[in-house]
């Protein structure tokens, strides 16, 4: 597990870099041709705003693999050990539902449906399908990252239950 969790972040991580070395060149495009050149791209606008989509989604599951999300944190921060771990399992649970229900099956739905309509973006001509590719994307990484920490937590809570029998054995002799 801990190899594939490896992979994941690799790629991830590199995935996100690309993505905002993409848009900083995209962007110092469009500026370049709309002041210096006086002739504004075309194109470099909804680029932009496809690249600011991917970088949001797939940096927000990077982010919740940092545990960088100050939500998740602040509510656990303060408790005990074992309430720690239960409440880590209980708000992944929530973040499950949700990337399922709304990032993996609603993306899924939308992603198809404008494939099926075959809606295209006005300036690139692509297929809008393909920037809603994210959406599922962007669930299954939530999905994954969650349940990653779900095990972790009960190692954690399984490893303070026995650290605790230990301390209890050593006090009783």
């Amino acid at each position: 597990m801990k190899r594939l969790v490896h992979w994941v972040d690799s790629v991830l991580s590199w995935t996100v870099v690309i993505l905002m070395v993409v848009i900083v060149l995209d962007v110092t495009w469009q500026v370049f041709t709309r002041f210096v050149m006086r002739n504004p791209s075309s194109f470099t606008e909804e680029l932009a705003t496809f690249l600011l989509i991917w970088l949001g989604l797939l940096g927000g599951a990077y982010a919740l693999r940092l545990n960088a999300h100050l939500g998740i944190d602040v509510l656990t921060i303060r408790l005990s050990p074992e309430r720690r771990y239960m409440w880590e399992f209980v708000i992944y649970t929530f973040v499950i539902i949700f990337s399922v229900l709304v990032l993996l099956w609603g993306g899924l739905r939308l992603v198809n449906i404008t494939l099926y309509l075959n809606q295209i973006s006005a300036a690139l001509r692509i297929k809008m399908g393909y920037v809603y590719t994210v959406l599922p994307i962007t669930g299954v990484l939530l999905v994954f990252y969650s349940i990653h920490f779900m095990i972790t937590a009960a190692q954690g809570l399984k490893n303070h239950r026995f650290e605790l029998m230990n301390q209890e054995k050593v006090g009783i002799d």
